[in-house]
C-alpha cells in the first residue's frame, strides 16, 4: 500500500483502503464511514442495522426478515398499512435506547 494508507474497515464488509486522513480515495470530504451495528427489538427480536450519529440522530436499516419479524410492522399491516409507510416501531426505539444507555451502542458523531 502506499505511504499515508491503511485499512479501514467498511460499514458491513471487509477492510478497504483509505487515505492518511481515514478516508476512501476519491471520496468528498463530507463523506464518512458509518458504522452500523445490529440491535435486535426487545419486544420481538427482529434485528436491524443501526448507526447513531448523536443522542437525536439514529440511522436504521430493515431488511425484509426484519420487517415480518417486528410485532408492530405485522400488527399495523394486519390492519390494511403498508410496512413502507410506517416512519418507525416504538418498541425497537426503546430497545436502540436501551443498547445505547447500557454501552452496547456506540454514538459516533460525524
Amino acid at each position: 500500500m502506499p505511504d499515508g494508507q491503511h485499512l479501514a474497515a467498511g460499514p458491513t464488509g471487509p477492510p478497504r483502503a483509505s487515505g492518511a486522513n481515514g478516508q476512501r480515495p476519491g471520496r468528498r470530504a463530507d463523506e464518512r464511514d458509518v458504522r452500523f451495528q445490529p440491535v435486535s427489538c426487545d419486544r420481538c427480536a427482529a434485528t436491524v442495522l443501526v448507526a447513531k450519529f448523536s443522542l437525536q440522530h439514529t440511522s436504521v436499516q430493515w431488511s425484509q426478515v426484519s420487517v415480518q419479524a417486528c410485532a408492530e410492522f405485522s400488527a399495523r399491516a394486519a390492519t390494511g398499512e403498508q410496512t413502507a409507510l410506517i416512519a418507525s416501531c416504538a418498541s425497537l426505539r426503546d430497545s436502540i435506547d436501551r443498547a445505547v444507555m447500557e454501552g452496547r451502542l456506540e454514538v459516533a458523531p460525524p
